[in-house]
């Protein structure tokens, strides 16, 4: 016990998309006298909002966010910079005497911090750019098939729309022989430098893909295309760079090019939501010491919350 008083304390809660992690996190943080650190590759993003579901000012309720609307669109974001930045905002928090609460559905972004894993940089031999070129000319498809024939563990678990993850996952296999997966995993048998409570949100799969359709018929509603349209146009965005490659701007992006029309734009962007939640999942249930929270048990935000209580006094986070 002393050792893990000694440990920072960190509360995590994620879960796949669309499950309602928003709403229960803003109550935790009401509740525990806590700040949010955004766990999102596009939150991080200024304008990037409809598309990203991003958190309102409105739906803060004075909850003071982390890393969200922190970078211009041309800027890139990977898993080394949010874990450098996110351990600037717990120190930032716990020196206000608060409570950090690291929320979103980027595994692989919670894992980095949880476990402050170390990211090997091999010097570009221009494998990369070889890699680029391939996708540019024939697509996604030869990258997927290389994956699973090199690393099955991370094309079964990656967010597969995220083409520059797939990219460093073969790049990486490619400099050191070793498969990404395998790093990954050795990192995170690692002890966490924290004291943590790590949650899941999560929902029956029929109701989490109503409520992804939803979102994103919503999201068409409220003004999608025109926010895609206009950041395209203000920061003269191309597909290729990091800040398109989220869900719902690249298939929004395709339709402003013409090469899809808009129905056919909605119904990928629901597919592959529906299988990055699916992704998610399988993510999520590889890691240890992870407490399930079931929103068809738990209904309400107090039962959820009385839960996330029980567990966070057990392990002397509050």
């Amino acid at each position: 016990m002393d050792n893990i008083s000694k440990k920072q304390n960190l509360v995590i809660l994620t879960g796949p998309t669309a499950v309602g992690k928003t709403e229960l996190s803003i109550e935790l943080a009401k509740r525990f006298n806590g700040e949010i650190i955004s766990a999102d590759s596009i939150q991080v993003y200024k304008g990037f909002d409809i598309g990203s579901a991003k958190v309102t000012s409105a739906e803060m309720q004075g909850i003071k966010h982390h890393l969200i609307d922190v970078l211009e669109p041309t800027e890139a974001f990977n898993v080394a910079l949010f874990k450098d930045m996110a351990k600037k905002a717990v120190e930032e928090i716990y020196s206000r005497g608060k409570l950090p609460i690291v929320v979103g559905g980027t595994g692989f972004y919670i894992q980095a911090l949880l476990y402050d894993i170390d990211f090997k940089e091999n010097e570009d031999d221009g494998y990369r750019e070889k890699l680029q070129h391939i996708y540019n000319d024939e697509g996604a498809e030869p990258l997927y098939n290389m994956l699973k024939v090199r690393d099955p563990e991370s094309y079964a678990t990656m967010d597969l729309m995220n083409i520059k993850r797939v990219i460093r996952a073969l790049e990486y296999h490619h400099q050191t022989g070793e498969k990404i997966s395998t790093h990954n995993e050795v990192e995170r048998q690692k002890i966490s430098p924290y004291n943590f409570a790590y949650f899941v949100l999560n929902n029956d799969r029929d109701i989490l893909y109503q409520r992804i359709e939803q979102r994103i018929d919503n999201m068409i509603s409220s003004g999608l295309i025109d926010e895609v349209a206009s950041l395209m146009e203000r920061y003269e965005l191309t597909r290729d760079m990091v800040s398109m490659q989220g869900l719902g701007y690249k298939e929004i992006a395709a339709y402003l090019d013409g090469e899809i029309t808009l129905e056919e734009a909605v119904y990928i962007l629901k597919r592959d939501t529906r299988h990055f939640a699916k992704r998610q999942l399988t993510w999520f249930k590889r890691e240890k010491d992870v407490c399930w929270i079931d929103k068809g048990i738990y209904k309400d935000t107090d039962d959820q919350l009385a839960v996330i209580t029980g567990i966070l006094t057990d392990r002397g986070i509050i």
